[in-house]
């Protein structure tokens, strides 16, 4: 996390600070912005390939645009107009896997009234996939298809989560391109942190998944294996298929060995 203020600079000043941020995923908090900003993200994993980059604007994203640069032009990703709008995630390609350049612009200002330009981002590697429109649609694990049975033996292993239930509700957002999936869960195998929690009430365990619109999720019956990777304290969906099927192909790859992690089945 990194954190600074326009305010700290001499006032006649035209440089542009730059900031460098290390980690694949994080979030930054401009407050007064004035003049602008270079932030450059550039991990410490020299051998990371990110084919993708994806923002997250604050609920409260107030005086300033970001910019991706490319090629020494800068092409607009967030607008402070549409900087608000709820759960709105822009993501573009980095043409640059192992060093992506943004350029946050003030917005000028008559007073100094407090606003803050503060976002998240994350950084995909070539395991993950965006929609083809990169600075409109919303962030997505995997393809709107079936997984193999290989990704799905490799979904139990290293997915954020990976829970048993069957589907209460699925809804549909238009203007953010995504599905929501609301989940009744019978048991959490793995939780990275506490998107799935027990209702107070009815005792029962629940949660949502969010996916894209253009994979046409529909309520079905029957118990399914819902596992997938978390974006900015969001779950997505990656392989989910009906839990006879996953016992079926498990069962069979532990008793040849080919199974890549034990799973607990009980």
């Amino acid at each position: 996390c990194c954190l600074g203020s326009g305010l700290s600079r001499e006032p006649r000043s035209r440089a542009v600070e730059q900031v460098h941020l290390r980690c694949t995923a994080g979030s930054l908090e401009w407050m007064y912005p004035a003049r602008a900003l270079r932030v450059v993200l550039e991990p410490n994993l020299s051998s990371a390939r990110h084919t993708a980059v994806c923002i997250k604007p604050a609920s409260d994203f107030q005086g300033a645009s970001i910019y991706v640069e490319r090629a020494g032009q800068l092409h607009l990703v967030v607008s402070e107009a549409e900087g608000a709008r709820p759960r709105h995630v822009s993501c573009f390609s980095a043409h640059t896997p192992q060093r992506v350049a943004l350029f946050l612009q003030a917005s000028p200002q008559r007073d100094i009234s407090r606003r803050t330009a503060s976002f998240q981002y994350e950084l995909l590697s070539n395991q993950s996939a965006v929609g083809p429109d990169f600075k409109k649609m919303a962030l997505v694990e995997a393809m709107c298809r079936p997984c193999d049975n290989v990704e799905l033996l490799m979904a139990i292993c290293s997915s954020d989560f990976v829970v048993k239930g069957s589907i209460r509700n699925v809804s549909h957002d238009s203007e953010n391109h995504m599905s929501q999936v609301d989940v009744s869960v019978q048991k959490v195998y793995r939780q990275k942190t506490r998107i799935f929690q027990q209702d107070e009430a009815s005792g029962e365990w629940q949660g949502p998944i969010r996916t894209l619109l253009q994979c046409k999720v529909k309520k079905g019956g029957g118990d399914f294996l819902f596992t997938g990777n978390e974006h900015f304290g969001e779950a997505w969906l990656g392989c989910a298929p009906r839990f006879k099927d996953f016992m079926f192909v498990y069962r069979a790859a532990r008793e040849s060995g080919a199974n890549p992690c034990e799973f607990q089945l009980n």
